[in-house]
């Protein structure tokens, strides 16, 4: 055993100063198919039980301590060599980075994004409720007479099948059901935004099937039309970043408010595009209507279990889709669900952007 001593001694001497490529040459020498160690091993084939059994566990002792010997240098060398590369390179930060393929934020969710930073700063909550609906939340609670138009099937997608206390399931025509579902779970005051997908049977350059809506809803004491008006406003004003924002409101009728209200808002023509805001009585100028709004009807607070007595309220409705063709310039609302990767290059946004009103209405 003598002879392995020594060996094993000369072998990890030369390994501990050897560099990479003489750490390879050892390896093979001593562990590869015809090394030195390797050629001992296949000697124990032709020994006697007896002798294996003596000579094998020096035999493999050798083995390990060359291997991790070996494993152990190349540790060392690697860590070395990138210590000296650290050492010597530098990473010039300010150069810009090569930039890889890159994904759009479709312009109804950055829309929706900044609808929510304003309505946060004037205090109003995000409220959502089901696509799915049954037809006590979607129109009765809401004071839709059994023979208003909106129940037709003509406008409603209904299903066949009905809910356990017997009512017509439907897809929600508008997200006013997440108005009862939160007075009836939510005791007042209230102010929430209820953005989301709405579906209704009509399909031409200005409707889809499925688009997306908004709606607000304020419940407190002694609320009135002038609240409704400022927020109305203060809202547009914020969403178009302009100060010249001009409202009209016009009486109008909804089954769910009352007095009912259509909000015109003033644009003006520039550069031959038409822009909200400016002067609408000018030689360039005129009104477009752009959401609906009112005070909540009495029957409305009280099918939520409130005392219309005690409390009021205002509610408003208006399409995001809409909202973001006018202030993006989009002319075509189907296009936005063709899924056509050139017109979401062209009015996407980056994943990093933040809302442009993130600052805070009026910052």
């Amino acid at each position: 055993m003598t002879d392995l001593q020594t060996t094993e001694r000369d072998l990890l001497a030369a390994i501990a100063a050897a560099d990479d490529a003489g750490l390879e040459a050892l390896r093979v020498s001593a562990l590869g198919k015809s090394g030195s160690i390797t050629l001992l091993l296949k000697t124990l084939g032709a020994m006697s039980p007896e002798e294996r059994q003596e000579k094998a566990p020096a035999i493999q002792a050798l083995r390990t301590a060359v291997a991790d010997a070996i494993a152990t240098r190349k540790a060392a060398l690697d860590e070395a060599a990138l210590g000296a590369r650290l050492a010597s390179e530098r990473l010039d930060m300010t150069r810009p980075v090569a930039t890889g393929p890159q994904g759009s934020v479709h312009p109804v969710a950055q829309v929706m994004d900044e609808l929510a930073e304003i309505f946060a700063d004037l205090g109003f909550a995000v409220a959502t409720g089901p696509e799915i609906e049954d037809d006590w939340h979607n129109f009765t609670a809401l004071n839709i007479p059994e023979t208003h138009p909106a129940r037709a099937m003509h406008d409603t997608f209904y299903f066949p099948d009905v809910d356990a206390e017997g009512r017509r399931m439907l897809l929600r025509t508008h997200t006013s059901p997440v108005q009862i579902r939160t007075m009836t779970q939510t005791p007042p005051p209230i102010r929430i935004i209820a953005p989301g997908r709405v579906y209704r049977s009509d399909s031409d350059a200005t409707h889809t099937p499925m688009f997306h809506q908004i709606e607000g809803l304020v419940i407190d004491r002694g609320i009135h039309l002038g609240h409704l008006r400022w927020t109305l406003e203060t809202f547009l004003k914020a969403f178009f970043e302009r100060d010249d924002i001009v409202l009209r409101l016009r009486p109008s009728y909804f089954p769910f408010t009352e007095p009912s209200v259509e909000v015109d808002v003033g644009y003006s023509v520039e550069k031959g595009r038409r822009v909200i805001g400016g002067d609408p009585n000018g030689p360039n100028g005129g009104w477009m209507e752009v959401l609906g709004s009112g005070m909540v009807h009495p029957k409305v607070i009280a099918a939520a279990g409130l005392d219309p007595a005690e409390w009021q309220g205002f509610a408003f409705g208006t399409g995001v889709d809409r909202l973001a063709m006018l202030k993006y310039g989009m002319d075509d609302l189907r296009a936005f669900f063709d899924g056509d990767l050139r017109w979401l290059r062209h009015y996407g946004f980056r994943a990093l952007d933040i809302p442009t009103l993130s600052g805070g209405v009026g910052a």
